[in-house]
């Protein structure tokens, strides 16, 4: 049996309680944030992608998993496939009207996804935060958030490698008196703030906590309230990056996504 990856476990945890909700939506996290790969026909054909579709309960079904070898077990040898993140692939499929077969037969994660859970998927992915530029009058250290927002912060945190030096997450109060918790990012990329925003609330949203919970601030290492922020907040260090290279996978270049037909 080959090693369980992260999508296994978190599908376990949700078979194990099938009425704990925070525990299926981490399952969806697991699978939007994991690299897939899809059984392809035939190779590609610059951007356009021919995936092998099976009609499962009158639904027209893709198959898709979590590693290149699960691929291989399933169709019993190896074959054209494409490597995208879970993320894309929901949002392509949800588009065609179709499901995902997720490493159907060959793990213990063995599941359809069907088109109305895909829907659901990515238009929960596509939700964005509301974007505020007011300037927090106190800052104070974060208290009150459950453990499980921290550690899903965290985790989220952890993929968003180079975007932002570090971030801290404190409790803010402004001029109306408002007090919120506040995830404040420290030199992040000036094209990166969307992506960070959108990670914050995706954390939040699959950690069970209603979206909004938390609000979002970009600072420099060098604006004044950055020392505050340091002496009051729990701190995130982000990855380092490695050296950059090309995607070698069809479908893995976020500049040139591929086409189902």
């Amino acid at each position: 049996m080959s090693e369980l990856t992260p999508i296994d476990h978190a599908h376990a945890a949700m078979e194990a309680e099938p009425e704990n909700e925070t525990l299926r939506l981490q399952f969806y996290e697991r699978v939007a944030d994991s690299e897939l790969v899809v059984a392809l026909e035939a190779a590609p054909v610059g951007d356009t992608l021919n995936p092998l579709i099976f009609p499962v309960d009158g639904e027209q079904i893709i198959l898709a998993f979590d590693s290149e070898a699960r691929l291989t077990e399933f169709l019993g040898g190896a074959a054209s496939y494409a490597a995208m993140p879970g993320r894309r692939l929901v949002q392509m499929v949800a588009e065609q009207g179709a499901g995902i077969g997720l490493n159907l037969e060959v793990a213990p994660s063995s599941i359809v996804l069907p088109h109305t859970a895909l829907v659901w998927l990515r238009d929960t992915l596509a939700a964005r935060p509301k974007e505020m530029d007011i300037i927090p009058s106190e800052i104070a250290p974060p208290s009150g958030l459950p453990e499980r927002v921290l550690t899903a912060l965290d985790a989220k945190l952890a993929q968003a490698k180079g975007l932002a030096r570090l971030a801290y997450l404190v409790r803010a109060t402004y001029e109306s008196g408002a007090k919120t918790p506040l995830l404040a990012f420290i030199d992040a990329l000036p094209d990166a703030q969307v992506s960070l925003a959108e990670a914050t609330q995706e954390a939040l949203t699959f950690a069970g906590i209603e979206a909004g919970t938390i609000d979002v601030a970009f600072f420099a290492s060098s604006d004044e309230i950055a020392a505050t922020l340091a002496r009051h907040g729990l701190r995130f260090d982000l990855p380092i990056p490695d050296v950059q290279q090309a995607p070698s996978a069809p479908g893995m270049d976020p500049k040139a996504p591929p086409k189902l037909k």
